[in-house]
């Protein structure tokens, strides 16, 4: 059976934008992780997040490159308003100024989906006991 693992943003924008200091670091992980045949989960707003750094950063045309090379590669749980709902009260709980709603949503996710391993370079993830996979 495949190993699964959540894929955030900082790992998926590291990944397609070649001067990103991470970068490396993400192409490294991202073989690793087809090699072992892992499945990668995200969430609905992850996507967006993604979506919107590329094109405020590097331009529309990287939109459509992570749109049509990258998209299509993961398991996407759609936000919906129980899960929304679940991050908003996480949020809430922790108040911090530096814990996004995209990340609470994806910490809810990875809960309820049972997922320990993260491909990130968000430290929140490891502040929350999962497992950095890069």
């Amino acid at each position: 059976m495949s190993s699964r693992v959540f894929a955030d943003t900082s790992a998926l924008y590291a990944h397609l934008v070649a001067n990103d200091v991470n970068h490396a670091r993400a192409a490294n992980a991202m073989a690793a992780l087809a090699h072992e045949h892992a499945v990668l989960v995200t969430t609905s707003y992850v996507l967006v997040e993604t979506y919107a750094l590329l094109a405020r950063r590097i331009g529309h045309a990287a939109v459509e490159r992570f749109r049509s090379d990258i998209a299509p590669l993961l398991e996407v749980v759609w936000m919906d308003e129980v899960l929304h709902e679940a991050a908003l009260d996480l949020l809430s709980e922790r108040r911090s100024r530096t814990l996004s709603l995209v990340d609470a949503a994806s910490f809810v996710v990875m809960r309820h989906r049972r997922l320990d391993q993260v491909l990130a370079f968000d430290q929140h993830f490891e502040a929350e006991g999962f497992t950095l996979r890069n």
